[in-house]
């Protein structure tokens, strides 16, 4: 099979990343709930796995990195725990039902949001939208480091900049970057990175976490129990144990930090110039043909990342998946991709799109034939 659904989640993993999820396996025991070996050889790993996401995204306090269960659980946690009744939210345009979704039910609690339009290719334009969203009582900006559908990469660290002129906190969704765009937390505007562990990052589903790059400490989203202060009620103020109650997904973590030192490994920046590269040449093909209709226009690294959209003229975007994958035997997303303002933004909320995303894995000869297969379906 072509696999071009790396936006969804990386596959193949590394083999460093299965057999660090088996080693934790057969290995592990409760990282933080016992003194016997086993258990202690479990902490060891959790932070070790944290030490490493906190070195890779700039952050100097390994307990600041905490560990969810995907960047969704992140998201909510930051928007939740920052909130309160009467506070205002600017968004972007492009943002994920990660983003939208959890301020649709604060609604209930008379918080409000605005969605401000981001200008593809005109970051001037995009600053000036996103300043005159800003209201006397906004306390927070979410948005997206590029969208998840079309590749839009957003300038977060000056639109963060702008809004710590305000005094307003900031929260950065890197679902789609980390991995993929080298992030420096040290010095940055961005107060908090929410990251996904199984797409760029080469971890296991059902990982992901937010690093705290301020004093600003948000409420928990959970409570129980964090094997430090049992003799408590009252949850532990401490970090990491005041976001991660119940047993953690340890073998999962394992596999994320061994997806981290595999991203390492092959430099970020030589991945993602490689990536764009495969994205640029399917654009370019895809762009002579009548019956397909982009997006965006050419992709390249300081604008997008290796993400695109299309559709072809007179079918489905869920037909056209259906078509290469039993046809072709490739593997694409297609549909609205949990996005509604990104295809609302750019109307197809109505279609959906095709979306194609590469990896590491993939290769020149795989987008040839996904080319050649679009040519074919008309």
């Amino acid at each position: 099979m072509i696999y071009l659904d790396n936006g969804a989640t990386t596959y193949p993993k590394p083999r460093s990343v299965i057999n660090a999820v088996n080693n934790a396996f057969v290995n592990g025991a409760n990282p933080g709930r016992g003194g016997h070996n086993l258990a202690m050889r479990a902490s060891e790993l959790m932070y070790s796995a944290r030490s490493t996401a906190a070195e890779f995204f700039g952050c100097d306090d390994p307990s600041r990195v905490i560990f969810t269960l995907n960047c969704t659980t992140a998201l909510n946690t930051v928007i939740k725990g920052v909130l309160k009744e009467g506070d205002h939210v600017v968004i972007s345009s492009y943002e994920h039902n990660a983003v939208l979704r959890p301020l649709e039910k604060l609604k209930e609690r008379d918080i409000s949001y605005t969605v401000a339009r981001v200008a593809d290719g005109d970051d001037e334009q995009t600053l000036m939208n996103f300043r005159s969203a800003i209201q006397s009582n906004t306390k927070l900006l979410v948005c997206t480091h590029a969208s998840n559908v079309f590749g839009v990469r957003l300038p977060v660290e000056r639109l963060c900049a702008l809004f710590r002129e305000y005094g307003i906190l900031t929260c950065v969704d890197s679902a789609q970057t980390a991995g993929i765009v080298p992030i420096d937390l040290k010095g940055s505007a961005i107060n908090y990175l929410c990251f996904a562990g199984h797409k760029g990052l080469y971890g296991p589903m059902g990982t992901g976490g937010f690093v705290i790059n301020c004093g600003r400490i948000p409420d928990s989203l959970t409570e129980g129990g964090t094997g430090s202060n049992s003799e408590q009620s009252a949850q532990p103020p401490i970090l990491p144990d005041k976001f991660e109650s119940g047993t953690p997904n340890l073998a999962g973590i394992a596999g994320l930090k061994s997806g981290i030192d595999f991203v390492n490994s092959n430099g970020i920046d030589k991945t993602g110039e490689r990536e764009m590269q495969l994205i640029r040449n399917a654009y370019k093909a895809l762009e002579k043909f009548p019956h397909v209709k982009l997006y965006t226009e050419l992709p390249d690294s300081e604008k997008n990342v290796p993400v695109l959209s299309f559709n072809i003229d007179g079918r489905d975007s869920e037909e056209v998946s259906e078509i290469l994958n039993k046809r072709y035997n490739i593997a694409v997303r297609a549909g609205l991709h949990c996005a509604m303002l990104a295809h609302k933004s750019k109307n197809t909320l109505n279609t959906g799109t095709v979306r194609i995303v590469p990896s590491v894995f993939s290769t020149e000869n795989d987008i040839m034939r996904l080319c050649s297969a679009v040519y074919n379906i008309k």
